[in-house]
């Protein structure tokens, strides 16, 4: 018969210097989670995910394998739509007034090249970020997306074309009630010069060069273009928009930043 024998709770044994911790956990953990298409359909992806809790002055540590307990509780693949009960799970086997969990995922749609037809899988970065103080929930979702900009100064003063380059749009929101990745990743491909595509013909390569030469924009506008669509947008309460323009001429970027709500 094996004694089982008792291990000391270092964690638990009291801290004396007087310092609250806002966050403590962990970071970088892979799994696998379900997330809900526009098309009404699961998308398996695996996330990057990272959990934390409040930590009182009062205590030396924090139990870091109670964070996996909760997350495989919730079964081998994570559903999106479990995030509160996530949390309220965290903030219980913790002993936690607030709790927060991020996950970070690739998030692939299908996409039709615009002349031949020809469909190809495109990849974005998708995150949630969702935090619990006592029973309020505060949810941010983050859509990163490619762009093509071409930029309208060296149109206007060049004579043979004008030089372009990718960009990479990324959306901070909140809102009344959950929007689509992919509406967000429209609101970013239609405020550019033009979309990017997996698999290009060459009758469709031409296409999407004429696109963007025909919609040039500075990394200004490509912000001010997002913006005004969230704008628009009933049910945007905040957001955040960030471009930087990976130049093709200089070797340095040029960013742009909007923030409202």
């Amino acid at each position: 018969m094996k004694v089982k024998v008792k291990l000391h709770d270092k964690q638990s044994e009291r801290d004396h210097r007087e310092l609250p911790i806002d966050k403590v956990g962990v970071r970088g953990l892979r799994f696998p989670i379900q997330v809900r298409d526009k098309a009404h359909t699961l998308q398996n992806t695996i996330a990057t995910i990272g959990m934390y809790v409040d930590l009182p002055k009062e205590f030396k540590g924090t139990h870091m394998s109670r964070f996996i307990e909760v997350l495989n509780a919730h079964g081998s693949v994570v559903h999106v739509e479990n995030i509160t009960d996530i949390l309220y799970a965290m903030q219980e086997k913790l002993k936690s007034s607030t709790a927060h969990l991020e996950m970070e995922f690739p998030f692939f749609l299908v996409k039709k090249a615009p002349v031949s037809g020809q469909e190809s899988v495109m990849d974005y970065t998708a995150r949630f970020d969702a935090t619990a103080c006592g029973k309020e929930i505060d949810f941010v979702l983050t859509v990163q997306a490619g762009v093509t900009t071409l930029c309208p100064c060296s149109k206007a003063i060049s004579k043979y074309g004008a030089h372009n380059q990718r960009s990479t749009v990324t959306v901070q929101l909140r809102s009344r009630k959950a929007i689509w990745i992919e509406e967000v990743i429209a609101v970013v491909e239609n405020s550019a010069s033009s979309e990017l595509f997996a698999l290009l013909k060459r009758q469709d390569e031409k296409a999407v060069t004429e696109r963007a030469y025909e919609n040039p924009v500075f990394v200004e506008d490509l912000v001010r273009n997002v913006a005004l669509r969230l704008n628009a947008h009933p049910d945007v309460t905040w957001y955040k928009v960030e471009a930087e323009n990976y130049e093709s001429i200089h070797n340095h970027n040029a960013y742009a930043c909007i923030e409202n709500g």
